[in-house]
């Protein structure tokens, strides 16, 4: 059971489980979304009724900070047979690296009723709960952004300004990466400099969650992110999505005044003029051998 059910931000898969009827109709009160960074993951098996958004094709537009752009996240909503009305619930695979992306998209374009599931694919497989290879048709409806909710993003003089003032830098990568050594392989190498934002202090995305994929306790995560419960912190990574989570954590659950800078280190080590910092690895450390 999700730690979180009376957050409007969190679902959790026992009440998704026993909802799943409001989410296979055509009616677009509620549509279940599933947000991969491949698309092939979807065709092998989704939760019924849930339609699939592609994060590289239909939620990007190319690497570091370039989000989808009005019009085309209108239409592909629209076709998703969603209205400016619908409660959106997002799920993925890899503890919702893409989906809590889509999540955080969807709250720059000022969707008011969107929530995650909380522990995304992985926490449903284990649970053994319904699934499908069916591909749901609805209704294409008519979707229209207002405007942008700014105060979720950073830009790149944002994060400029914050490595000189009280601004919290959290880069959410793994160690290998922050230290500035070569990404490991599954990680998509996106520039030439390897190193951290200066200021930024490193705390992986990973450790706000449990093996299954779901958030940890909150006691937990005041434990790991206490220091910006009141202040003001930005959250980076490479591609924007590994950062989307620790932004959602920040924001939604402990409520930090929080920003994702969804540039992240593709856009800021690319430009040559912004500083770095590389950390050197530890000496190894032996017995004497005299």
């Amino acid at each position: 059971m999700s730690l979180y059910s009376d957050h409007d931000s969190v679902r959790s898969a026992e009440w998704l489980s026993d909802n799943l009827d409001l989410f296979r109709t055509d009616d677009p009160e509620y549509r279940l979304v599933e947000v991969d960074m491949d698309p092939k993951v979807y065709d092998e098996w989704h939760i019924p009724g849930a339609v699939q958004i592609d994060w590289e094709e239909d939620i990007i537009d190319g690497l570091g900070g370039n989000v989808v752009g009005v019009a085309e996240f209108e239409e592909l909503l629209g076709d998703l047979g969603i209205t400016d009305e619908t409660t959106v619930v997002v799920y993925g695979d890899k503890a919702n690296w893409f989906a809590g992306h889509a999540y955080w998209v969807l709250n720059y374009y000022c969707h008011d009723d969107v929530q995650l599931l909380d522990g995304g694919r992985r926490y449903w497989s284990m649970q053994g709960y319904e699934t499908t290879t069916a591909v749901p048709e609805y209704t294409t409806r008519e979707y229209s952004i207002s405007g942008t909710d700014e105060s979720v993003r950073a830009y790149e003089e944002e994060v400029a300004d914050a490595i000189e003032t009280d601004t919290a830098l959290i880069d959410v990568r793994n160690p290998q990466e922050y230290r500035g050594e070569k990404p490991p392989a599954e990680i998509p190498n996106t520039t030439d400099r390897e190193g951290h934002i200066p200021s930024a202090e490193n705390i992986p995305w990973g450790q706000a969650v449990d093996m299954d994929g779901t958030f940890k306790h909150p006691e937990e995560l005041r434990e790991i992110y206490g220091n910006y419960v009141g202040d003001e912190a930005i959250a980076y990574c490479r591609i924007g999505e590994r950062s989307s989570i620790t932004w959602f954590v920040l924001s939604e659950l402990l409520d930090v005044d929080a920003r994702n800078y969804d540039g992240s280190w593709t856009e800021w080590g690319a430009d040559e003029d912004k500083p770095i910092e590389t950390v050197e690895p530890a000496a190894p450390t032996g017995g004497d051998h005299s």
